[in-house]
């Protein structure tokens, strides 16, 4: 079953939260909407699950218009970042709520739950409160209740957001498993990059009460459509350079940006962006057109090792990743002398403002 929200406007005191946003989850999908505080993801969710009313525009299932249908009647399971469990109600009868508030038969009912339970690995959890389990087995009956009703879409907001980074990654990947079994519409609110790009099929970005860009975690990643997309998804550098001749350089160090309208025809300053992956390192300026700097710190945990460059001929300071690979046969240490060069980089058009 997709899901469609179009041209969505939707105003809080006169200011627009959402303006004209447009989003489509395929039927099957895991899609994320990601994206800072403040950008409308969690209005957009309230608004296709029924729970706000948009100003304007449209929820559609397929083809059927839902924009007027109550909460109840589009059958969707909402997952809430705190949970939302009733506190007094045992595990089992917390599932069976929304079963028993739509009246279904009692025997029904019992099997649904323990099926329930099975699938989210708590069976024996059935006798329990709230308060007697874990951050991460609570979140994980709260999916159960809001599967029990057999919803068509799964709608979850910032579902992992209240719990420690272990279990947060222990619970992704355990939601893209029940997902790859399962195949439900689902849409998740996250501000994670690493959360979306981990578990989603597809991404929306947000921001500002509209969509950035939307396609697959590696499209949105690798081909970012502007600024904010690329400053938002993870560390990037910023070198201011010089349009001239068709040539994009930072003194005389060239930026391969590749060929466009921005290079071609622009003049004056322009911002460049890198991320610190798509720069090598070497102790020789190899290849001439490289940016010669002083290691001011090394972060050798984890897989890939950060290395931070003080490029004093620019007064800027330059991130670097390197493998530990790297790391080890350069034997690199603070106040080593190294050439950065940028093997890819990005501009985008000069009035796109943040």
């Amino acid at each position: 079953m997709s899901i469609t929200a179009k041209n969505i406007w939707k105003r809080f005191d006169g200011k627009a939260v959402l303006r004209g946003v447009t989003v489509e989850a395929p039927t099957g999908a895991l899609v994320a909407l990601l994206g800072p505080s403040g950008s409308g993801k969690t209005t957009l969710l309230r608004i296709i699950a029924g729970l706000e009313v948009a100003d304007s525009g449209a929820v559609q299932f397929h083809d059927d218009d839902i924009t007027r249908h109550s909460a109840r009647d589009r059958n969707m399971g909402f997952v809430f970042q705190h949970y939302a469990l009733f506190r007094h109600m045992t595990v089992f009868e917390n599932v069976a709520f929304g079963l028993r508030v739509r009246r279904w038969p009692e025997q029904k009912v019992r099997d649904r739950v323990h099926e329930l339970l099975n699938l989210v690995k708590l069976p024996e959890m059935a006798a329990r409160y709230p308060a007697q389990m874990s951050g991460g087995q609570r979140q994980r009956i709260a999916l159960a209740r809001a599967l029990a009703p057999e919803p068509k879409v799964i709608l979850l907001d910032e579902p992992f957001g209240a719990l420690d980074a272990q279990v947060r990654e222990e619970l992704r990947h355990w939601l893209r498993r029940f997902h790859d079994q399962f195949h439900v519409t689902s849409i998740f609110v996250t501000h994670d990059q690493e959360e979306a790009f981990e578990v989603a099929d597809r991404v929306i970005v947000m921001h500002d009460g509209k969509v950035e860009q939307a396609g697959t975690p590696a499209e949105v990643f690798e081909h970012p459509v502007n600024e904010f997309v690329m400053k938002f998804l993870g560390r990037v550098n910023v070198f201011q350079t010089l349009l001239k001749d068709g040539r994009v350089l930072l003194g005389n160090v060239e930026m391969p940006v590749g060929k466009g309208a921005v290079v071609e025809t622009g003049s004056g300053k322009a911002d460049v962006y890198v991320r610190p992956h798509e720069l090598d390192i070497g102790r020789t300026a190899d290849t001439g057109n490289c940016i010669r700097g002083k290691v001011v710190h090394i972060n050798p945990a984890g897989s890939v090792v950060k290395v931070r460059v003080h490029a004093e001929d620019f007064g800027l300071m330059v991130n670097v990743d390197i493998s530990p690979e790297k790391y080890r046969s350069m034997d690199l240490r603070a106040d080593d002398q190294v050439f950065v060069s940028p093997k890819t980089a990005k501009i985008f058009e000069p009035d796109y403002t943040i």
